[in-house]
């Protein structure tokens, strides 16, 4: 049976993927995150963000203390010092996630309450899954050439869609020799992490060949350089590729979005699954009488 079928329990909701997508806010406490540079970094603007995602309709919401492109070295006490207090603020109000590539801050995490670990390294330090395996959370393995903070120029590609699928495939084997459920693993290409917009758009034309691997995927796009680039829109100016992107991500079989504007998103993401079948309107008035 795939594993993208059936109902799982993440962070104490239940999730039937097979008719059911997620909307993953970011907020990240970090100076030098790409899309947001900072807005959220002062702790007092990461809580208010994390209510706002909250309030906006978020299902998830992933907290991210180191960016994953190059930049200053940030230590995991450091990471620790950053993310904690946004997991506290967002328990309750949402699944707690939390972008991270140390297994020692995903043990701290997942003991605070945090529901899924978003590994961006793809298990580059397979203690990750020994963190995760034989606890509650979830364990999101992500396709990337480069450790995260390590430049990789002109990344190169046979066939990228193939290669990212291979990748999965054994990282997910060693998730799982270490411990890891087959109900706690999801996966993600990894848009734009040592890809080119060529790179990115093949893997988004394709999905289904990363979806039918048979774990929940997950598509992290939002305003990424893919969407910039396509359009000659700068960072401000994507919202309107991202939901494209977005809506073709599901239908190509994605079933969890990580976004910055939830609320444009999940009006996106609601929508589309109604025109699925898979929700009923909130309301019926039109024509009803």
């Amino acid at each position: 049976m795939s594993e993208t079928s059936g109902a799982r329990v993440i962070g104490g909701r239940t999730y039937d993927f097979s008719r059911r997508v997620v909307v993953m806010a970011i907020v990240n406490r970090t100076p030098d995150s790409f899309h947001d540079r900072g807005r959220t970094f002062a702790l007092e603007r990461a809580t208010e963000a994390v209510r706002a995602a909250a309030g906006d309709g978020a299902d998830w919401i992933d907290i991210g203390g180191v960016p994953f492109a190059p930049g200053p070295e940030v230590t995991a006490a450091e990471e620790l010092d950053r993310v904690m207090p946004v997991v506290e603020a967002a328990r309750g109000l949402a699944v707690v996630s939390v972008d991270t590539f140390r297994p020692e801050v995903a043990r701290a995490v997942i003991e605070a309450g945090a529901g899924v670990i978003n590994d961006t390294s793809g298990l580059r330090d397979p203690a990750m899954a020994d963190a995760v395996a034989g606890t509650g959370a979830q364990l999101v393995i992500t396709h990337s050439l480069a450790a995260p903070r390590t430049r990789h120029p002109r990344p190169q590609y046979g066939d990228v869609t193939a290669e990212v699928a291979k990748f999965l495939r054994e990282r997910v084997d060693l998730a799982l020799s270490r411990g890891v459920r087959p109900d706690q693993i999801i996966i993600d290409p990894g848009h734009d992490l040592n890809k080119n917009t060529l790179h990115s758009l093949e893997i988004t034309r394709r999905l289904e060949e990363i979806t039918s691997i048979g774990y929940p995927t997950l598509a992290a796009l939002s305003n990424k350089d893919f969407i910039g680039e396509t359009l000659d829109r700068p960072q401000p100016d994507r919202l309107a590729g991202t939901l494209a992107t977005v809506v073709f991500c599901i239908l190509r079989g994605a079933r969890i979005m990580r976004v910055h504007d939830v609320r444009a998103a999940v009006d996106a993401v609601r929508m589309t699954e109604a025109m699925l079948g898979w929700r009923e309107p909130v309301h019926l008035r039109h024509n009803m009488d």
